[in-house]
Order: C-alpha cells, then structure tokens, then sequence
C-alpha cells in the first residue's frame, strides 16, 4: 500500500508509542476530532497521543487507503487495551505542505 508520506511516519510514530513523533506529522494550528473531542494546535495533539497511548497502548495497521478530494480516508485495524479490540477505525486526513492540517477519526 502507498500511503503519503505524512500519514505512513504518523503510522510509525503511532506504532512505538512516540508522541512527539505523532505530533510533528501535523502543522502548528492542526486541529484533531477524536471521541467527540476536539484538540487544536501541535502541543494539545501532543498531550492528546501521549494521554491515548498510556491508557490504550494502541497501535494501526493500515488495511486501504482512498482519497476523497483533499481528504485521504485510511483504514486500520487498531488494536490494544481498550473494549472491544481489535477495531477498524477510519482516520480522514486533510495534508497540505506535507502535514496534517486536519484528522478525523470516525468508527
């Protein structure tokens, strides 16, 4: 699968519980929608992932990737400790200059 660049070092990042990593694949003014949540700004992604990655210790394995005008819609199997795991999760991105400007994450 050939996934942009952005969202495979996001994937990496994700998988080693990096949250700095994860947090540097997005602009300074990012905005993230998570569990009804919005996070904006790369220090609050940052505090969010890191947060999410102590409690669920989750990690992605992509299955398809499509895009949908600028939005690119990954699909992965994520996995840990949460109820329910292992889930498919959509993950809508919105990339320009190399970077995330926007993720959705959707069930």
């Amino acid at each position: 699968m050939n996934l942009p660049k952005v969202i495979a070092d996001l994937v990496t990042a994700q998988n080693k519980f990096d949250s700095l990593a994860y947090a540097n694949c997005f602009s300074e003014t990012a905005v993230v929608f998570d569990e009804g949540k919005t996070y904006t700004g790369r220090k609050a992604i940052q505090e969010w992932i890191d947060g999410s990655n102590k409690k669920y210790k989750s990690v992605m394995k992509p299955l398809s990737i499509a895009h949908e005008g600028k939005t690119s819609v990954l699909s992965a199997e994520c996995s840990g400790t949460f109820d329910g795991s292992p889930i498919i999760l959509k993950f809508h991105f919105d990339i320009k200059d190399g970077l995330i400007q926007a993720l959705k994450v959707t069930g």
